[in-house]
């Protein structure tokens, strides 16, 4: 009979194999699954395995919508959204086509669900973990319960997405089953970031992510003369509007 040996014992040379369920409380630990380089190098340094994890439920505490959050993610989602669709479910505003055509995610590859019950919308969350066809979700909630938090957490375990909540600040007082979260702030420039709670040592202070290189909307081309009057996205007819009461997955 084989001999059995300890995932805990020694090697030869006297080094402990490395585990993804265990880690000292000094060192950064590493995901089983894939993840995703943020494209800022500095925050790549500060998250285990250098990226955004696959298959876990990420949170993203606001300050304020609109802050730089969906800056930040550029990257990331503009990589995953060459091969598969991008979720968004009950974003707080319309999503700007043309930006997001700007940043090479063309408009079929997003798929925008708003529901009239927390309920519809956190079901259609689980949904599209499950059915496995888009490479992102962004799912954004006021108030979450830690029972939802941790159907999500499941939810993302089974899948392959890269997952994000967004929510508000104040929920980083909150338990959560989520292995990374982070606490975002507005900065001249770009965006403050501060780890609430990451798989590794804890994190001090706050962390300068610069997004000037990463405007959100490039209007024109860079050789073409910029006019002197201003754009106004047009409102969408109340009759298109009422289309999207209800919770949709196509």
């Amino acid at each position: 009979m084989a001999a059995l040996v300890s995932a805990t014992e020694p090697d030869s040379r006297g080094e402990l194999p490395p585990r993804h369920d265990v880690w000292l409380a000094s060192q950064m630990a590493s995901y089983r699954t894939p993840v995703i380089p943020t494209g800022h190098a500095a925050l790549d340094e500060e998250l285990p395995n250098g990226g955004w994890p696959c298959s876990v439920l990420i949170e993203l505490l606001l300050q304020d919508h609109g802050i730089g959050e969906m800056r930040l993610l550029r990257p990331a989602l503009t990589a995953l959204g060459r091969q598969r669709r991008i979720a968004l479910i009950q974003p707080p505003y319309m999503p700007q086509v043309a930006a997001w055509t700007a940043w090479g995610l063309p408009a079929d590859r997003l798929l925008r669900i708003q529901a009239e019950r927390a309920a519809d919308a956190l079901w259609s969350a689980e949904q599209v973990l499950r059915n496995g066809s888009c490479g992102a979700l962004l799912f954004w909630q006021t108030q979450v319960r830690a029972e939802s938090l941790r159907r999500l957490h499941l939810a993302a375990q089974a899948s392959e997405t890269v997952f994000w909540l967004l929510r508000p600040l104040v929920g980083a007082q909150d338990a959560s089953p989520s292995p990374l979260r982070l606490a975002l702030h507005p900065a001249i420039g770009g965006i403050d970031v501060r780890i609430v709670k990451r798989r590794g040592p804890h994190a001090e202070g706050t962390l300068r992510v610069d997004l000037l290189d990463m405007p959100f909307f490039h209007p024109f081309p860079p050789t073409s003369p910029v006019p002197r009057h201003a754009y106004l996205d047009r409102r969408a007819p109340a009759a298109a509007a009422a289309r999207n009461d209800t919770a949709s997955l196509v």
